[in-house]
């Protein structure tokens, strides 16, 4: 049965992407499930890609800043022998090699060298603008780009199987690694992939993409848009629950939710910013930072209440 709506819930939904849909179509389907179209999306998702998509519904809208710049987990396929204009199995070949002659020695040795902080060129195929316009929108229209190298780190980059063999009955030898992948907001796998067959010389792009992890998330309470449709009201997170999974806590006394409800500071702590403050009753307040001795609030949740230095 098809909910007519969330009733207003502000809500954190983490959910299992299917492939073959945008990270803005998963948006359009909570919105008409929700009943609000105050809903976005913690980081995308490449429309090859399956996996952890969170979702936020009102104001958990202003969650996903953080959601965004939490570290990621993901398997992936990466098949050697062959690079595509887009480092994925959605672009065109652009160079075939063999790589019948690359031992695996050399292989997890090149995987050891693209882990730690590297310098990363994202792919030309990817959501970041250029001159106003999303790179893959310049690709797609024939236009070369070039995007400077920035700065990510792979916290874990393991060889889980190697499979020698072709691409299709008749096709030229390939050699597909199966992979897991910890790394930090802005890294591409796509750009790992690329990076490792150039590096062995063989060229290599990406044929599978699962994200199984955000920040505290995993796949294991992600739940479907077929189930999301089948529940009998909202699905997700709260506010309270949401922010107790990502941040540090705080808990305010009724006089110091007074202060913190109108924008005002309180005294600092020495928590780790950002934190999460919450009120007597547990409700979600603020998420505040420390600076000087005294906490500003980046996100006040309180309705009606002043924002200080918004940030979502």
């Amino acid at each position: 049965m098809t909910q007519a709506g969330w009733g207003g819930a502000d809500r954190l939904v983490v959910v299992d992407k299917p492939g073959g849909l945008t990270s803005h179509d998963v948006v359009a389907r909570v919105r008409r499930l929700a009943g609000t179209r105050r809903v976005g999306h913690g980081g995308t998702l490449d429309p090859m890609a399956t996996g952890l998509l969170v979702v936020g519904v009102g104001r958990a809208t202003r969650l996903l800043t953080y959601v965004i710049g939490a570290t990621k987990g993901y398997t992936a396929t990466i098949r050697l022998g062959q690079s595509t204009v887009t480092d994925d199995a959605l672009g065109d070949l652009v160079s075939c090699a063999d790589p019948g002659g690359v031992p695996e020695s050399a292989v997890r040795a090149a995987v050891r060298a693209l882990t730690g902080t590297i310098a990363q060129v994202p792919s030309a195929v990817s959501a970041i603008k250029v001159d106003g316009r999303r790179a893959y929108h310049r690709v797609r229209a024939g236009e070369q780009v070039a995007l400077a190298a920035r700065t990510v780190t792979v916290s874990r980059f393991d060889l889980r199987d190697l499979r020698r063999g072709t691409a299709g009955p008749d096709g030229p030898p390939v050699l597909d690694l199966a992979v897991e992948v910890d790394c930090s907001s802005g890294t591409y796998i796509r750009a790992l992939a690329r990076d490792l067959g150039t590096a062995l010389g063989v060229g290599g792009h990406l044929t599978a993409l699962r994200r199984t992890a955000v920040g505290g998330f995993t796949l294991a309470e992600a739940a479907t848009l077929a189930e999301l449709a089948g529940y009998p009201g909202p699905a997700g997170l709260t506010l309270a629950a949401a922010a107790a999974r990502f941040f540090p806590r705080r808990d305010a006394d009724p006089d110091q939710a007074r202060v913190l409800a109108h924008g005002g500071p309180l005294a600092a702590v020495g928590l780790p910013a950002p934190y999460a403050v919450f009120d007597p009753d547990g409700e979600l307040l603020a998420i505040v930072t420390e600076r000087d001795g005294r906490t500003r609030a980046e996100v006040v949740f309180v309705p009606g209440a002043p924002v200080a230095g918004e940030r979502g």
